[in-house]
């Protein structure tokens, strides 16, 4: 803390404050600055876990994939923890975050007792549910200040998951079974009630969708599958109806590849995985070879050898009402065209002002992580453009994490921008953070 102090008094005044970080797991362009930033160096660990309590106190840079191999040992996880190994708690909180275990638990602020917020006055609070900061800050996005530590709720998890692999040709089906395990916690698996404490799924192609039904377990019923080797998690989804994981290996199920996406550098040929250490098969190895092409604009070579039509990337993360999700992938598949999309349940346990999701109400995120082939008008982002467009005519909201393009007064309409900039002007009255909307929203 005296070294993030010291590196905050070494900003120059009028300079934005920013962390001195390389790592990301954002999808947006960061503007170039040659100023220094705040020192995180030290702010990357697990203070404390308290076994019966149930409770962490953890660094606002701890990874989780630090923070589970903490928790793991005393038969505990976070409430929710993100697909990617790299995403730090702090940013799962200012940033949002979700996994199979929302539709239940919530997003991963709502599991936070009390944190300390770095904020853009260069003091320390200490905030609790309730207090405006507090509430204010999930999707802030460092727009309020950095969490520097947080403690959070626990929940105990035995050694193994059980998977159900359950597939559906109608969208609407689809929705209606995910609203009644949401409600219930449980399946009617031909007459066999099954209860489900995770809940996710992918939906293929237009007709094929499933939902992946996780169910705690320490009684194993065979070998654990391992999908760090020469399988591929996502494949085996439409291969098989059961599957049997360690708890571990199914909170990190989809930073082996990536989701799908570790395909585009030739990580799901088998001859190439073969050669491919184990240890580089990771969401934060994948994240640097897509840098390696942005910045030397590989693909875009490739495509103009090759006479193909020039690609907008679609990177986004939305969230629409359960009852909707079928009109929103139906409209995807005839305007963008991509797939697999991946599809995880949430419900919203109170209202959070930056995202406001209505309390109770069951949504269904929808993330999908590529390129179309546009041509010359990619520049202008039209498919990002059409989806935002769409999202909000189906009642949801889009994460921000990557390239958004409203303007001034619908962003503020979506993410109560008033509310914002009156925590802001509190918490950072010199204006020294950059805002959310300026953050967020890339501007032509």
């Amino acid at each position: 803390m005296a070294r993030l102090r010291a590196s905050y008094a070494a900003i120059p005044p009028g300079a934005p404050v920013r962390l001195a970080k390389k790592t990301t797991n954002l999808f947006r362009a960061r503007s170039a600055s040659t100023a220094p930033g705040l020192d995180v160096s030290g702010l990357t660990g697990v203070i404390e876990v308290d076994p019966v309590a149930r409770t962490a106190d953890v660094q606002g840079m701890c990874t989780y994939e630090d923070l589970v191999d903490a928790t793991l040992p005393h038969g505990l996880m976070p409430y929710v923890v993100p697909q990617l190994r790299t995403i730090t708690l702090g940013g799962a909180v200012t940033g949002l975050g979700i996994e199979s275990t929302s539709f239940r638990n919530g997003l991963p602020h709502e599991s936070v007792l009390e944190m300390d917020v770095f904020t853009g006055a260069g003091t320390v609070v200490t905030t609790r549910p309730g207090d405006d900061l507090f509430d204010t800050f999930p999707n802030s996005y460092g727009s309020l200040g950095y969490a520097t530590r947080l403690k959070i709720k626990l929940e105990q998890v035995p050694a193994y998951v059980a998977l159900r692999h359950v597939r559906f040709d109608d969208a609407e089906v689809l929705a209606k079974t995910i609203a009644e395990i949401t409600a219930t916690r449980s399946y009617d698996d031909g007459g066999h009630t099954l209860r489900v404490d995770g809940l996710d799924g992918v939906a293929f192609a237009p007709g094929e969708y499933y939902l992946t039904l996780a169910t705690w377990t320490e009684r194993p019923y065979g070998n654990p599958s391992d999908y760090t080797g020469q399988q591929v998690y996502y494949r085996s989804i439409q291969q098989r109806e059961t599957d049997l994981l360690t708890i571990y290996d199914y909170l990190w199920r989809w930073d082996t590849d990536w989701f799908w996406c570790s395909g585009a550098f030739g990580a799901q040929n088998p001859a190439i995985r073969r050669l491919w250490p184990r240890r580089y098969r990771r969401s934060d190895v994948y994240m640097r070879l897509l840098g390696l092409d942005r910045r030397f604009a590989i693909a875009d070579r490739l495509d103009r050898r090759a006479g193909r039509p020039l690609r907008e990337r679609v990177v986004q993360d939305i969230e629409v009402p359960v009852e909707r999700i079928g009109a929103f992938l139906d409209w995807f598949d005839d305007e963008v065209g991509m797939r697999p999309v991946w599809l995880c349940p949430l419900v919203a346990e109170r209202k959070w002002p930056s995202y406001p999701l209505e309390p109770g109400k069951v949504y269904v995120n929808a993330g999908f992580w590529g390129t179309v082939h546009v041509g010359p008008e990619a520049v202008d982002a039209p498919k990002n453009r059409a989806i935002e467009a769409r999202v909000h005519e189906l009642g949801g909201h889009k994460s921000l994490y990557s390239e958004a393009f409203y303007d001034r007064a619908t962003f503020d309409a979506l993410y109560d921008g008033d509310n914002l900039a009156a925590v802001k002007r509190r918490y950072d009255p010199d204006d020294r953070l950059t805002s959310l909307y300026d953050k967020a929203v890339k501007r032509r």
